[in-house]
């Protein structure tokens, strides 16, 4: 692959001038991906931007704690104007509305435009309802801080107002999706009504409040190896989760999930945890779209229209290399962007990104994990367990929240009937 020609001088009358005579690279999105990039990035003789419509980066795969009251939301954010002072980038928080890939600017909901002589798309994807009627409407996602936090209050609210009305009996949780989140939100909530409930809410009978996970397939962790997805939905089973297999949703009303076989089934919550895809307002930047609108890109993550963009995380595909929407790839992905803008700069050739598979894992529950480490053992049970708790921890940003995040987590798992469930506002 060859490098990109010189960048373009700066466009006047659409952005905050600067001295700084360095190609001024933007890097839109505080995830995964984008932090990746940035981090990366030090060094190279660029100044950097990062952009995000939050002033803080969210650590998503612990969302579900959030959402089930194991963790504050502060502990698994941390301040994106920190991170980039940390790594000599500014930042800029705004909600970016255009991309005009001509001018090489970049339009926020507010300020002023910014222009780039390199670009790199990382701002993640949104909840996917594959047009199932009332989805949108009725189900909660847990994609956000926002979310997790929206399904945190419902839970702990409906929990009150039956205890107070006895109104227990066929009281449901249904999770639709089976991958990771979907089994560990299921595990999760199933274990707190079995250990939780019956200390915290004496009124109720925790047989009368069920907990069904409907997956679409015949099995659930699709991407695990077998014996590690049979290891999986018997743990779940265990501890009473109903599962729904070879089971598609075709209507989810406010208190009931209509199944495509015509079964009904109650439901006072139901989280959406499948399937995503690109924020609508993509299709407007110009930019060339696969499935699920991703932005499709070549070997070495430019868009090949445009090699000054590159894209990085859930939100970009490679055409002929599609990879899956997690926290390895994304990272992986920023890093190489900003190889390639390093290697540009320099004049050097670029190299085709390689995605190196670490492997994955997913918690059921206190105790019970699954963990499929690449070119390595495939762990069940307290070791995989582990291994989950102590590489989520040190993934966090910060030793704060890799402190209370370890202390929230040992309550929940090692004094289960003596911790308290994190509880906010009443939704109404």
């Amino acid at each position: 692959m060859t490098a990109d020609p010189s960048p373009r001088p700066q466009a006047s009358g659409t952005s905050i001038t600067n001295a700084d005579p360095r190609p001024h690279v933007v890097v839109l999105g505080a995830g995964f991906a984008g932090l990746a990039a940035v981090r990366s990035l030090r060094g190279t003789d660029v100044r950097v931007t990062l952009v995000d419509r939050h002033s803080y980066s969210t650590f998503q795969p612990l969302l579900y704690q959030v959402a089930t009251g194991a963790l504050n939301p502060g502990d698994i954010t941390y301040g994106a104007r920190g991170f980039a002072a940390h790594t000599g980038a500014s930042f800029r928080k705004g909600e970016v509305t255009t991309i005009d890939p001509e001018a090489r600017t970049v339009s926020l909901d507010v300020g002023p435009d910014l222009h780039y002589d390199y670009l790199v798309i990382a701002n993640g994807v949104t909840t996917n309802y594959f047009g199932v009627p009332g989805a949108a409407e009725h189900a909660f996602p847990i994609y956000t801080r926002a979310e997790a936090l929206a399904v945190r209050d419902r839970m702990t609210s409906y929990l009150d107002h039956i205890a107070a009305t006895g109104e227990a009996r066929g009281a449901s949780v249904v999770i639709v999706g089976g991958g990771a989140t979907g089994v560990e939100m299921a595990g999760t909530l199933a274990e707190l009504r079995n250990t939780v409930l019956p200390d915290r809410y004496p009124e109720l009978d925790p047989a009368e409040v069920n907990v069904v996970l409907v997956e679409m397939t015949d099995k659930i962790l699709p991407p695990f190896a077998p014996k590690l997805r049979e290891y999986a939905a018997q743990q779940l089973r265990r501890r009473g989760v109903e599962l729904r297999l070879e089971s598609a949703v075709k209507e989810v009303r406010p208190d009931s999930v209509l199944l495509a076989d015509g079964t009904e089934l109650s439901a006072q919550m139901t989280i959406w945890a499948t399937g995503v895809a690109a924020h609508e307002r993509v299709k407007s930047w110009g930019l060339p779209q696969g499935r699920g609108g991703r932005i499709v890109v070549g070997g070495d993550l430019r868009v090949p229209e445009h090699p000054e963009i590159l894209v990085a995380g859930d939100i970009g595909v490679i055409d002929d290399d599609p990879l899956p929407q997690l926290a390895q790839p994304a990272i992986q992905m920023g890093q190489h962007a900003a190889r390639t803008i390093a290697a540009v700069v320099a004049g050097e050739p670029t190299t085709r990104f390689r995605y190196k598979d670490k492997g994955t894992m997913a918690t059921i529950g206190r105790g019970s994990a699954v963990a499929d480490i690449a070119h390595g053992p495939k762990l069940v049970g307290v070791l995989a367990w582990l291994t989950w708790m102590l590489v989520h921890i040190f993934a966090l940003l910060g030793n704060r929240n890799r402190v209370f995040v370890t202390l929230g987590l040992a309550f929940r798992y090692l004094a289960q009937r003596r911790g308290q469930i994190v509880v906010g506002d009443d939704p109404g």
